[in-house]
C-alpha cells in the first residue's frame, strides 16, 4: 500500500505546483501577455503594488507603484507569510492617489481589491487617473480563504460588480475572464485539507487521505476540466481588462 500511494506522489515538484497554484500561474501569465502589448514608454501605474512582482514585465514604460504599505505578514494556524514591500512610490489610500486626474496610460491591479474597505472608491480613483483610451489591468478573487490578515475585507466579486462600477467610474469592460472553475478550485482546496492531514498523526488512514487529497485528486480534477468540465459560478476570481472612454 505504501509503495502505491507513492507512485502518486508526482516525482516534478514544480509541475505540480502549477496545478495546486494555478490561479497565480494564470495570473502571471496573463499580467505578461498583456505587459507586452503596452506601448513603450508608456505611463503605468501598478496599484497596490505590494511586493512589485510585476516591475520587470514593464521595464519598456515608467513605471510607478503604489500602497498603502502597512501589511507586516501573516502567522496563523497553517498561514505563514513573509512580507517585504517593493520600492513604492506613492505610499497612500488607494482611494486617493496623490496624482494629477488623467496621469497614466495604464493602471495595473492584481489582487488588491478584497483588502480595501472602498473598492468602488478605488475603481472610481482608476477612472480619475486614467487618460481617456487608457486601460486597467485588475484582477481579484471571486473564492478564497481569509488572508493577508487584518486587511481583509470581501469575499470575492463577481461580473456583475465590474459591469456596474466601471462603468459608473468611465470605463468599459474589454475582457472578463474567469480563472479556471469548479473542479481546479475544488482540487486546490483539496489540496490545503491534504496538507493539515499531514501535520496529523501518521496512521495508515491519514496517510491515503492525505495524498489523495494533495496530489492525485487535485491532478484528476485539473485533467477532467481541461478536457471541458468548467463551471465557471465556482472559479477562484477573474481576470479584467477595461478601458476608459473619451
Amino acid at each position: 500500500m505504501i509503495r502505491y500511494l507513492r507512485k502518486l506522489i508526482p516525482e516534478q515538484a514544480a509541475e505540480y505546483d502549477k496545478i495546486v497554484n494555478f490561479g497565480a500561474y494564470t495570473r502571471d501569465a496573463w499580467v505578461a501577455e498583456k505587459a507586452a502589448s503596452v506601448p513603450a514608454g508608456s505611463r503605468v501605474l501598478d496599484a497596490g503594488a505590494g511586493q512589485c512582482p510585476y516591475r520587470k514585465l514593464f521595464q519598456h514604460c515608467e513605471y510607478r507603484t503604489q500602497d498603502l504599505a502597512r501589511y507586516s505578514g501573516t502567522s496563523t494556524g497553517v498561514s505563514v507569510e513573509n512580507w517585504v514591500y517593493g520600492r513604492i512610490d506613492y505610499v497612500s489610500d488607494i482611494v486617493a492617489i496623490p496624482v494629477d486626474d488623467r496621469s497614466f496610460d495604464v493602471v495595473l491591479c492584481t489582487e488588491v481589491l478584497e483588502h480595501v474597505p472602498n473598492p468602488v472608491g478605488a475603481l472610481s480613483e482608476f477612472g480619475r487617473i486614467l487618460r481617456p483610451g487608457g486601460r486597467l489591468l485588475l484582477s481579484a478573487p471571486l473564492g478564497s480563504g481569509l488572508h493577508q490578515e487584518p486587511f481583509h475585507f470581501y469575499g470575492g466579486f463577481t461580473p456583475h460588480f465590474y459591469r456596474k462600477f466601471l462603468k459608473e467610474a468611465g470605463m468599459q469592460s474589454l475582457e472578463i475572464r474567469a480563472i479556471g472553475g469548479l473542479l481546479k478550485h475544488t482540487g486546490q482546496e483539496m489540496h490545503r485539507v491534504g496538507r493539515l492531514l499531514a501535520l496529523e498523526p501518521k496512521t495508515l488512514r491519514n496517510l491515503i487521505l492525505s495524498v489523495l487529497l494533495q496530489y492525485w485528486l487535485p491532478r484528476e480534477f485539473a485533467r477532467r476540466e481541461e478536457r471541458g468540465a468548467l463551471f465557471e459560478e465556482f472559479t477562484v476570481g477573474y481576470l479584467i481588462d477595461a478601458i476608459k472612454g473619451e
